[in-house]
């Protein structure tokens, strides 16, 4: 028996959708891996990444469509990801790095601040061995 065609419509919607969440999580991983790592390195965390990823998907879709993986859906993941890549992959790039540099700002403030009183503390014990 054939699918109705709301849940055929949610199934192409969902697995866009997961194309896209494979696009940004992605992106993600581009930005914190970096440039210069020993070709193993790389080896090693794209075999992490890609599994991570699959997990997610995974679970995305069958808390969404039930695991329904037919051919289609496999489809339209790739075209939700390709077209993710040409057309919003450069955005949301810009966008990860100016909430990765505000993360990076507030963090390194936060713990500049929290050990301000122990460089006082320290540096008034310096000063009196002299």
């Amino acid at each position: 028996m054939p699918l109705q065609l709301n849940v055929q419509f949610n199934i192409v919607m969902y697995s866009v959708l997961a194309g896209v969440l494979t696009g940004i999580l992605f992106d993600i991983y581009r930005i914190l891996r970096g440039v210069k790592i020993p070709k193993v390195i790389i080896v090693i965390e794209d075999l992490l990444f890609w599994s991570l990823c699959t997990l997610i998907i995974f679970t995305f879709l069958l808390y969404t469509n039930y695991a329904f993986l037919g051919v289609y859906v496999y489809i339209f993941i790739f075209i939700a990801l390709a077209l993710y890549f040409k057309i919003f992959s450069r955005f949301v790039v810009m966008i990860e790095n100016r909430i990765g540099k505000i993360i990076f700002k507030v963090f390194r403030v936060a713990i500049k601040t929290f050990l301000y009183p122990f460089r006082v503390i320290l540096k008034k014990m310096g000063n009196k061995n002299r």
